[in-house]
């Protein structure tokens, strides 16, 4: 009998520190399956966002079993594929593409990823208004974690504003009129909140910083990143010492690594072992 053989990617920009291959190479030899994972960096090969469907293309032609989308191809990848799952339907992003039979088909593991996280790292904490900074395509999953999860006002900034009202209105469609708004003051939103989670880049390795001045953080309340490199952010380091209580971005990571390698696979994964394995990168 032959031994199942995967080949997977992930297309994104700047992610040569991205522990998403090791997590499914290293599950793929514990249930004994050839899977090789494959960092297909745009900026390491110098291309511009218009190289997208080429890199589909070319991943497709060349037999690969499916792929990660990342920053900043998450919405831009849709038009590209044949099929969407109904969850990347609703969030109106992909993050992992199962090519199969000729076809490419969307799905969205980043929304389930958040809301395990969110579960298992912050199950108590109060949910009547959040401030989320970014409404790209990381946020859009993120968004609909948090009202799946039963926040009850969401108040989302975004420097493009348009995005902004588009995932607003996604949102009140699927959730409930006002449910979601679109921010306009974010200290006295952030006063009168509960928690924050930053979706933007800002605070990763390559980009530095925080999304928003430390300054308007209160010890009321909780915070979250989706950034897992590095896993502790300026954000994060400035809310612990305010004694907020925090979530930082690796069970997402893990999460949604668990569900795109069930996809690829067929298989069940082993989410407290690529959970150890995650955690022996630290």
């Amino acid at each position: 009998m032959s031994q199942q053989a995967i080949l997977a990617g992930l297309i994104g920009r700047g992610i040569q520190l991205s522990r998403t291959p090791a997590l499914h190479e290293h599950e793929g030899d514990a249930q004994a399956l050839r899977y090789l994972y494959r960092l297909i960096d745009a900026d390491q090969l110098q291309l511009d966002d218009s190289a997208l469907p080429g890199l589909l293309d070319a991943a497709q032609y060349t037999g690969f079993t499916g792929l990660n989308i990342t920053y900043p191809f998450k919405q831009a990848i849709l038009p590209l594929l044949d099929e969407l799952s109904e969850e990347a339907r609703g969030i109106g992003a992909v993050n992992t593409v199962v090519l199969k039979d000729g076809k490419r088909v969307g799905h969205n593991t980043d929304c389930l990823g958040f809301a395990e996280g969110l579960r298992r790292g912050l199950p108590d904490v109060a949910r009547r208004q959040v401030v989320q900074m970014g409404a790209g395509g990381a946020g859009s999953a993120v968004a609909h974690a948090l009202l799946g999860e039963g926040v009850e006002r969401l108040v989302l900034f975004e420097v493009d504003a348009a995005r902004a009202q588009a995932l607003v209105d996604n949102l009140n469609a699927h959730f409930g009129s006002g449910r979601a708004v679109v921010g306009s003051d974010l200290a006295v939103a952030l006063a009168d909140a509960d928690g924050l989670v930053n979706t933007t880049p800002v605070g990763m390795a390559k980009l530095p910083g925080t999304p928003l001045p430390v300054e308007l953080l209160h010890a009321r309340l909780w915070v979250a990143e989706i950034i897992y490199f590095p896993l502790e952010t300026e954000l994060l380091r400035a809310a612990r010492a305010l004694g907020c209580r925090t979530l930082d971005g690796s069970n997402m990571a893990v999460f949604q690594a668990v569900k795109a390698f069930e996809l690829f696979s067929g298989r069940q994964a082993d989410a407290a072992r690529m959970q150890a394995h995650f955690a022996s990168f630290t």
